[in-house]
């Protein structure tokens, strides 16, 4: 059992870092063109950034539940 938890807080941990990844590089392919742009509404990057930040949050959360349970299940 405790094989699998750390094989799912390693996984968990990966899919944080991708998560992280793909929102840094969503921001750095915002261009100034669309910051001035003055629509209404978020922009599509700005929506996937927070879709990236959630997932990031989420992952992150899952591990350290797992983590929890692991260090509970090893006393």
């Amino acid at each position: 059992m405790n094989t699998i938890l750390i094989i799912l807080i390693v996984l968990m941990a990966i899919g944080a870092l991708v998560s992280l990844i793909r929102g840094i590089v969503t921001f750095l392919q915002t261009t100034e063109a669309e910051l001035k742009s003055g629509a209404t509404g978020p922009s599509l990057s700005s929506q996937k950034q927070n879709k990236m930040m959630f997932a990031r949050v989420g992952f992150q959360a899952a591990a350290v539940l797992l983590c929890v349970l692991f260090m509970a299940m090893a006393r």
